[in-house]
């Protein structure tokens, strides 16, 4: 038991301090990501620490498993380098035990990204995704400031209004400039000025105007023969429509127990991935307890990079195999559960390998 708890904390200690690490690092990168697609799109940037939060499980499905795996590496390579395994050995260790050792954290970790993966991980990313609907549903006169010219939507397009309600739906004395080409292809300029001007949703098809009252419009370029003004009681324009969510992100979206009664290719790759992250973990336990005994002349990192590249090629495997499903290039029942049954056994021979090498293991 005191062995145990010594293993146990020597593992637990190392993936705690690897992942946190590693969250930092993938959270500083996502945050610059959303930071500028928030310039770029005009996303308010009080929302980015609430996506962040939303998103946290998600990232910490992804990284626990990785932070175990190094964890078991570094931990127990610090063992073999400082000759405790040795000294273990002596004390009636056998490598059947310290596989069953490793699993019982494995066992609670897998656990833990079970729950992130089929419960927690997917109701933030359906909060962190209304949050992005939101802010894509804003037209770009929500974003107006009153008195002052600013460049919205098309390239060149300036839009001024003087006042603007609280709700931001209702304007006054707006003036829209907008560069167009005529049918000869010959360049314009467009003036729309109006008295007042307010945002309509149409109840039947769901498209938004700006409906401008009471105004003018100021058609070709002065002087020319074709230039027209025209006034008019009320004048719509057609405002761009949000962007379709695809159905890859409809699949990420949808909570586990609707997914298990879905017959649609997508959403049984989402499935079996989210089933997929915790029936990694403890495979990789298994990976790495032989892939962890290094020799005290090598160092302790000789095997850390080999290993590093043979989870990162599981993870791609998954990855990969699962937008095969989603796309129904690969049969369902096949789906990703192939790729385990590889790896269980490499992790396998792995073991029966280090079973055969090692004189002091016990059959």
């Amino acid at each position: 038991m005191i062995i145990f708890r010594y293993l146990t904390k020597q593992v637990i200690v190392t993936l705690l301090a690897v992942t946190a690490v590693l969250l930092l690092v993938v959270m500083s990168g996502r945050f610059i990501k959303y930071m500028a697609e928030a310039a770029a799109k005009g996303f308010s940037p009080e929302m980015l620490l609430s996506v962040m939060g939303y998103r946290l499980p998600g990232f910490i499905e992804l990284i626990l498993p990785l932070g175990l795996f190094l964890g078991i590496l570094m931990a127990y390579g610090r063992l073999y380098l400082d000759s405790e395994m040795t000294v273990l050995s002596a004390c009636g260790m056998s490598m059947r035990r310290l596989v069953m050792m490793t699993l019982v954290p494995a066992g609670l970790v897998a656990l833990l990204v079970a729950y992130l993966s089929l419960d927690l991980s997917p109701a933030g990313a359906r909060l962190a995704q209304d949050l992005f609907d939101e802010q894509r549903n804003r037209t770009e006169f929500d974003l107006l400031t009153p008195g002052r010219f600013q460049s919205l939507g098309k390239p060149g397009q300036v839009v001024y209004t003087e006042s603007l309600t609280g709700d931001a739906k209702h304007m006054h004395n707006v003036f829209i400039s907008q560069p167009e080409r005529s049918a000869s292809g010959k360049p314009k300029l467009i003036l729309l000025v109006a008295e007042s001007g307010y945002q309509k949703v149409d109840e039947k098809t769901g498209s938004r105007f700006l409906v401008m009252e009471n105004g003018y419009r100021y058609d070709g370029k002065a002087g020319d023969a074709d230039y027209r003004v025209t006034g008019y009681d009320q004048y719509a324009i057609k405002l761009p429509d949000p962007e379709p969510v695809n159905r890859e992100l409809k699949s990420k979206l949808k909570p586990t127990s609707e997914l298990l009664n879905s017959s649609q290719a997508a959403d049984i790759a989402q499935l079996q991935w989210r089933i997929s992250l915790p029936m990694l973990v403890p495979i990789i336990a298994l990976i790495a307890v032989p892939l962890s005994r290094v020799n005290p002349r090598q160092g302790r990192y000789m095997r850390l990079l080999p290993s590093i590249f043979l989870y990162m090629g599981y993870l791609t495997l998954l990855t990969v195999a699962r937008s095969a499903v989603s796309e129904e290039k690969l049969p369902t029942w096949l789906g990703l559960w192939w790729i385990h049954l590889l790896f269980l056994g490499i992790g396998l021979s792995l073991l029966g390998n280090l079973h055969h090498k090692l004189p002091w293991v016990k059959r």
